[in-house]
């Protein structure tokens, strides 16, 4: 069954977006506005400390992914009232989820984890966690804990996966393989913990078929969300010396939107869309500029699936389609 911009089939539609949302999730398990409280527990990463690499990955800024959370000075009940307040202006009845974003939130013994987690739900209005980490930072006795917050709390488990090409991984530094990713997405899901992956579209030396053989790739594994990033280039990061080396091209803005939506078309209904794209600091931010009017990205991707008639899971949907289709 062939999918074709000429499809007549129904569009879905997740509240008044033709892709199922965090927002809409959030709304539908809480009943209200629920935001991420992004923070910065002082945690690193071993691909940074040399216990498993040096320098990081080269995208990532000197603030480890954490350019819009806390700071690392002050303690996190402090981080949380300042980032929450903050928010508030805009979503003044709202519930909260703490987000452990910048570096690696797993990164440090079960001890240290407990008492940082524990703090942030004990604040009122938070009604659950999402930890960002990698996927060879999450031991036994980790999982056993976050296992443990699975039950009495609303849990995400965020990994960045970026791609599913070891080239590209050894051009960024990722220093884990994809098979490991794929390895704790099974052990934390045997213990019903949600997952959330990360993938970057732009990344050196990838192709538009590379980038969305990722995106197929996350289709078919058991995770629960995903987050599709645009590589930004910040300034004072590994990746500038691959820019001046030539190994980098800047995705253009109509390319991305493209990109995103055939991304979506590919992706299960049932995944739920963290984000769309990525968010950088005008005074690190080297390229794309075009990045900077993020609501216009995002207006652009909401009219290019209304001008393709498509949707979340509009290709996934044919592909089983097809399948059940042969195996009648």
């Amino acid at each position: 069954m062939a999918i074709t911009e000429t499809d007549t089939r129904s569009p879905l539609i997740w509240s008044d977006k033709r892709f199922h949302t965090w927002n809409y999730e959030m709304r539908e398990t809480f009943g209200t506005k629920t935001f991420k409280v992004m923070l910065d527990a002082g945690f690193t990463c071993p691909n940074r400390d040399g216990s498993i690499a040096a320098g990081g990955c080269t995208f990532c800024s000197t603030r480890g992914s954490g350019d819009f959370a806390g700071s690392r000075r002050d303690d996190l009940v402090t981080q949380f009232n300042s980032v929450r307040d903050r928010q508030h202006l805009k979503w003044p009845e709202a519930k909260y989820i703490g987000y452990f974003q910048a570096y690696t939130n797993t990164y440090a013994p079960v001890e240290t984890l407990r008492e940082y987690y524990e703090v942030i739900l004990e604040q009122p209005g938070v009604v659950g966690l999402s930890i960002a980490t990698r996927p060879d930072c999450l031991p036994d006795d980790v999982v056993d804990y976050l296992a443990e917050l699975n039950e009495r709390t609303y849990l995400w488990v965020e990994m960045g996966l970026q791609t599913i090409h070891e080239s590209t991984s050894e051009l960024i530094n990722r220093a884990h393989d994809t098979e490991c990713f794929r390895d704790a997405v099974r052990r934390l899901r045997a213990r019903g913990i949600r997952v959330c992956a990360h993938i970057i579209h732009g990344l050196p030396g990838e192709t538009r078929e590379m980038m969305l053989d990722t995106v197929r790739a996350v289709a078919e594994m058991d995770v629960q969300g995903i987050k599709i990033h645009l590589l930004h280039l910040m300034r004072k990061t590994p990746m500038v010396r691959q820019w001046n080396a030539g190994l980098l091209r800047f995705l253009d803005q109509d390319e991305y939107v493209q990109l995103v939506v055939d991304s979506l078309e590919l992706l299960p209904p049932e995944m739920i869309v963290h984000r769309l794209t990525g968010d950088a600091p005008r005074d690190l931010l080297i390229g794309p500029m075009w990045s900077l009017r993020k609501w216009e990205v995002l207006n652009a991707i909401d009219a290019e699936l209304v001008r393709r008639n498509s949707w979340q899971g509009k290709a996934w949907q044919g592909l089983k389609a097809e399948a059940t289709e042969v195996n009648a």
